[in-house]
Parts: C-alpha cells; structure tokens; sequence
C-alpha cells in the first residue's frame, strides 16, 4: 500500500489508479474545487503526504499549478500524453496500469527552495529549445525522468524544481541520443 493519498481529477481515474495500486485517491473533480478540498487536502498531505497526477493536458497542467499553489511539498507523478490517449481523449483513466505504477514509482516533490542546477544554456547545448526535433527530446526526457512534457522554458524549470540531478540528466540524454542513433 502506498502511504500518500494520490489527487486524480475525476471518478475513471480514481478507478484506473485502484485497478493498478493499492492506495487511497481522491478526485478534484476538475478545477471546480472549492476551498473545502484544498483544506482537506492540506491536512492530508500534513498527515500522509499527496502525489499529483492529473491528466497530461491544459486542464491537467492548470489544476496541478492550483494545487502546487496552496499545498506545499506535493509530489508530482507524470503520465506522458502518448500512454494516457485513447480514440483522441487524453487522461490518467486510459493509461495501463503499468504506466500508472511507473508514473506513481517516478513522482518527485516540488522542490520550496530554488535550486539552479540547470540554465538556459544547457537547454540549448542538449537541444532542447529552438532546434530541429527539441520537441521530441523534451517529450523523451520528460517521459525517461517522470517529469512530463513541456516546453523548453517550462522544461528549464521543472529539472530545476522536481529535483532532477546532474548525473540523472546527463544519463538519460545519453539514452535519447543512442535511442536516436
């Protein structure tokens, strides 16, 4: 059983979590919540701790950025766009339950303090940002660290805040380019 209480968006998530883990979810029901959630949310990740994984699209993103907002020291599970997309629908309820134990497995809290071990040089030296298949070396560094798919800038600072080390990036860059190769 894991300890923390996972936070889905909605009901086929909760059951597609509980099909993969034994564990407690709770849904936000879209970004609809109210303070009452955010408050029990709060005493739950004080007692037990909370792991986000929202769907990898807007929606997903703007819940995820509300939540990180109010309740501190979350983890933060990703599920790549490509493992939760089923007939054109994206989200956590048409992952497998492999890929959900992964994404849960992966989760990294959100580091409070900044930490600058990246910049805007190693995006650019790693071709992350502004070159010819950037986006596809995003989407692959997200998914091989658990960290999502972004855009370079918002890439930049999720290895800073999730707490990505030096040697983890070095590593999986390798991995993409031998992948590529």
């Amino acid at each position: 059983m894991i300890k923390e209480v996972i936070v889905v968006e909605g009901r086929d998530d909760i059951t597609a979590v509980k099909a993969a883990l034994e564990c407690e979810v709770i849904a936000t029901n879209g970004f609809g919540y109210g303070k009452s959630l955010i408050r029990t949310l709060k005493s739950l990740q004080e007692r037990r701790g909370l792991i986000i994984l929202t769907d990898p699209d807007f929606g997903g993103e703007r819940i995820r950025k509300d939540l990180s907002k109010h309740i501190p020291n979350c983890k933060h599970a990703f599920l790549p766009q490509g493992k939760a997309l089923k007939k054109g629908d994206v989200g956590v309820e048409n992952a497998t339950p492999d890929d959900i134990r992964e994404a849960i497995q992966k989760a990294r809290p959100n580091n409070v303090e900044k930490v600058d071990t990246f910049d805007w040089e190693d995006i650019l030296m790693f071709n992350l940002a502004g070159g010819k298949g950037s986006s596809e070396r995003r989407e692959r560094l997200g998914e091989i660290l658990g960290i999502g798919y972004c855009n370079g800038k918002q890439i930049l600072k999720r290895l800073n805040h999730l707490g990505v080390t030096r040697d983890e990036f070095i590593r999986a860059m390798e991995r993409i380019d031998e992948d590529g190769e």
